[in-house]
């Protein structure tokens, strides 16, 4: 199963307001609020490939108070 670490940026004091939308993605894991860099880190897992990237850039690269993301996709052997 296809796995992706997305860690986000976001504007200040949005974090917690941007988990509850993250978490009402259903392929979404688990969410975690982290100091540094960014501010939190989003673990994603779904059937295929191509479904990982869909959801990743079009329900959590699109929402409000996001600046910046970074996508690690785990390799599945």
């Amino acid at each position: 199963m296809p796995t992706a670490y997305v860690l986000l940026c976001c504007d200040l004091g949005s974090e917690n307001e941007i988990l509850e939308k993250i978490s009402e993605v259903d392929e979404v894991e688990e969410t975690n609020r982290v100091f540094g860099v960014y501010d939190i880190i989003v673990r994603v897992s779904s059937d295929d490939m191509d479904k990982l990237k869909e959801i990743i850039t079009w329900k959590i690269r699109k929402i409000d108070k996001v600046h910046s993301v970074l996508t690690i996709i785990k390799n599945e052997e």
